[in-house]
């Protein structure tokens, strides 16, 4: 449920007033509180009266945990990955039903995953999430214990799970259901989740089967499991992705929706057929760690200041440029957000929809039935849109009804995938697209990457070398009193000295000049001589500004720009 249906179901148990549910929406959007933490503060509902409402809205128990002592053989019921992965606390058996406390009640999948995984009956129960997640910590040991425990119950099951390409659909799936594997795949899921992963990838070789995760932009690699487990474990992950298992010579894609560490995450799953069996990767989407205000991305104040002015302008057309994972869609949607009002209509196109945005109409494109950037576009224009949103400007026919949607008075908000801001307008025009088009539409191009923080536990002040600075292109002399920094790796960034990711950007605004040479067909080269001519600052001087306030590493300026 999001916060509007929490507020609307308080109205139906006559908690709340309807007339409330505006005060209570704006008090949680506009001080970042939850909408439990909203009702309190404003005093319609104390926090024990907040989950006793939900209780009796289902039709639940309700069960305050700080008067229960919980026996350790009740404890031993549910093992320590599945309590930490689906936020789950077994309290007590009533004949042959386990009563289980969840850190979110209404998460009816994770219930159904208890009842699969524990092969019993589940009554769920309400208690206060925070008296959960303590006892889940107090009761339950740490991480590596508990994949370790499952590693030597994959172990103990090594027979049962020596599947071949060649087996049939009934013994994979079986397989695939198998306890020891469900509980191995939900602990990878955890603990990707744990460590913020973008990424996990299941990749079969001939003799190893790795996993590895993406945190921050860069591959880390776990302990692999035994060879033999690829079918079974990416055939778990295909059935949780409602995916066909009996497929594997032609690639698939898939999504799972799940509750895990008391976050709502969204998993896109993809399949690729290799040689050693299928490759798999999922993309992780986690709500809660993604901040979509524009104030939370980092951008120098000319930029956020001139983007302010420009998302609100009447038409034209804002391209975000830059290479797959660069952060393109985040600042997309940031901006949607911002200019996200009652009296204004959004579309966006998108392939995925990466991200739910309330109040913003989200069309997913399908080019398997033909439902392409363009076909979605050209719908959008029927729709009375006041902005629209375009996932990629990919070919002509796109940029043609975008260029034409700004024509008409509509603002247009689009990427490509270049690697500096003017190389966009040559890619327009490589496309076919008219430059007077071009220079008549376009208001701006942001240029931007991510690049990986310096660990603020760990950061240390350094002397970089002579080789290093000149890569960079200054002078020992021109550095001053700056400092640089580095991350020693501690604990806290699992001693990678890296935390977290910060965006440098570059942004071109289509000026006068700039629109003569565009008209010119002038090359990226002349372009961006003319832009750093105007007051343009490029990607590799932001970098420097991310140095010298000792967010990120000369490393990593250099990898990207």
């Amino acid at each position: 449920m999001n916060n509007k249906q929490v507020a609307e179901f308080f109205v139906e148990q006559q908690v709340l007033q309807p007339s409330q549910v505006e005060d209570v929406l704006s008090e949680a959007e506009l001080n970042g509180k939850s909408i439990e933490q909203a009702m309190v503060d404003g005093g319609f509902v104390d926090e024990v009266g907040f989950y006793q409402t939900i209780a009796n809205g289902l039709g639940l128990d309700f069960i305050d945990l700080t008067t229960r002592e919980i026996a350790p053989e009740i404890l031993r019921f549910i093992p320590s990955g599945l309590a930490r992965l689906h936020g789950a606390l077994p309290i007590e058996m009533t004949g042959n039903a386990l009563r289980v406390a969840l850190v979110n009640p209404l998460d009816h999948q994770a219930a159904e995953d208890l009842r699969f995984a524990l092969d019993k009956d589940i009554q769920v129960v309400v208690s206060p999430p925070d008296q959960i997640e303590d006892l889940i910590k107090q009761h339950y040991g740490t991480d590596t214990t508990s994949m370790e425990e499952v590693l030597k119950q994959l172990g103990e099951a090594g027979e049962l799970l020596q599947l071949r390409e060649g087996d049939g659909e009934a013994a994979v799936e079986a397989e695939a259901n198998a306890t020891p594997i469900i509980r191995f795949v939900d602990l990878i899921l955890y603990q990707a989740i744990q460590d913020r992963a973008s990424d996990i990838h299941f990749e079969p070789f001939e003799n190893e089967f790795k996993i590895r995760y993406r945190v921050d932009g860069a591959l880390y690699e776990m302990a692999p499991p035994p060879r033999h487990l690829a079918l079974p474990v990416i055939s778990r992950v295909k059935v949780m992705a409602n995916m066909n298992i009996a497929e594997r010579r032609l690639p698939q894609d898939g999504r799972i929706q799940k509750h895990i560490a008391g976050r709502s995450v969204d998993l896109r799953v993809s399949t690729l057929p290799t040689q050693f069996g299928e490759s798999l990767v999922l993309r992780v989407l986690d709500r809660s760690i993604v901040n979509l205000d524009i104030e939370a991305l980092g951008m120098p104040d000319y930029i956020y200041n001139y983007l302010l002015e420009l998302i609100n302008r009447p038409n034209g057309i804002f391209i975000a440029t830059g290479p797959t994972g660069s952060g393109k869609t985040t600042t997309l949607y940031s901006c949607l957000r911002k200019i996200n009002t009652i009296d204004s209509k959004l579309l966006t196109a998108e392939e995925p929809v990466e991200y739910d945005l309330e109040g913003i109409v989200q069309v997913p494109v399908n080019e398997a039935i033909g439902l392409t950037f363009a076909r979605v576009l050209r719908s959008f224009l029927r729709q009375d849109p006041d902005r629209i949103m375009v996932g990629e400007t990919r070919d002509l026919e796109t940029a043609q009804i975008a260029i034409q949607a700004s024509l008409t008075g509509h603002l247009v908000f689009t990427t490509l995938h270049t690697n500096d801001a003017p190389g966009a307008i040559t890619r327009l025009i490589d496309m076919g697209v008219e430059p007077f088009l071009i220079s008549s539409t376009l208001e701006a191009v942001l240029g931007q990457r991510l690049l990986r923080s310096i660990c603020r536990q760990c950061r240390t002040p350094y002397q970089p070398g002579e080789g290093l600075l000149a890569e960079l292109g200054i002078a020992r002399r021109d550095i001053g009193e700056k400092q640089f920094f580095y991350g020693k790796g501690c604990d806290a960034c699992n001693n990678t000295g890296y935390k977290g990711r910060k965006g440098i950007y570059e942004l071109l605004k289509i000026t006068d000049p700039v629109r003569e040479l565009i008209n010119e067909r002038a090359p990226t080269v002349t372009l961006k001589q003319k832009a750093i001519e105007l007051g343009m600052v490029t990607l590799r001087q932001d970098g420097l500004r991310s140095i010298f306030a000792g967010d990120t590493t000369i490393e990593e300026v250099l990898r990207y720009t």
